[in-house]
């Protein structure tokens, strides 16, 4: 293959560190799974019994690796006056392929992250009134707050357990993995006949009811049991 001579160089492979390993998972695209609780999608004036799965994208360059101990920092971003909080389970994809089977998506699964899908609401919600698409909200730098990935070897398959957010100590999000609308193999098998899915890809499940703003100086908590927390605060 002829050697590519760029114009300028291009942007570094944006990554992931993989949990209590020196290798890192490789990001390719972050897929996000809208109104996957059922509560959440009657708050935000959808039925869930009749929706099916509908799925938007975050760019790459959304992506800030956050540890699970100590406390990190993410800026308040430019252009909003609501910036809200969506805490999520995040599913790593090791394998790819089209119109996979919900009994075999589980297979596609290395691991799972905790990440925030952090929204400029009164951007998106302009864009949505006026039928535009929804990135000026959703696909901002640093609007998936990611840990680094647990590996099915390390965790097991997750189906069920605690998922919370928490603001300066007080709880604003709760639910429990149980609760999704789609399963993950379910989510795995609807994108992949709409999208061929490819190693690397992310897939963010949808977030509980009750979100909702934070600002500067506030902290947000989040955890999911079986994979831990961190804690991120908001600076100028």
């Amino acid at each position: 293959m002829k050697k590519q001579n760029f114009i300028f160089p291009p942007k570094e492979v944006v990554s992931l560190s993989i949990f209590e390993s020196d290798q890192a998972f490789p990001v390719n695209r972050i897929f996000c799974v809208g109104r996957n609780y059922a509560e959440h999608a009657r708050e935000m004036g959808d039925d869930p019994d009749r929706d099916p799965p509908f799925f938007f994208c975050k760019d790459v360059s959304s992506v800030l690796e956050v540890p699970f101990s100590g406390l990190s920092s993410i800026p308040y971003p430019a252009g909003t006056e609501r910036y809200e909080y969506e805490a999520e389970l995040v599913v790593a994809l090791s394998k790819g392929g089209k119109d996979i089977s919900k009994s075999d998506a589980l297979d596609f699964i290395f691991g799972y992250s905790i990440g925030l899908d952090m929204t400029r609401r009164d951007l998106q919600t302009q864009a949505k009134k006026k039928g535009r698409p929804w990135e000026v909200g959703k696909s901002f730098e640093l609007s998936a707050p990611l840990t680094p990935i647990k590996t099915t070897q390390q965790v097991g398959l997750l189906d069920e357990g605690l998922i919370e957010l928490k603001v300066d100590g007080v709880v604003r999000q709760s639910s429990n993995l149980s609760n999704l609308t789609w399963s993950v193999a379910e989510i795995i098998s609807h994108l992949s006949k709409v999208f061929e899915l490819h190693p690397g890809d992310l897939i963010m499940t949808g977030t509980p009811e009750n979100v909702g703003p934070v600002d500067i100086g506030e902290t947000m908590q989040v955890f999911i049991e079986g994979l831990g927390g961190f804690d991120l605060k908001v600076m100028p």
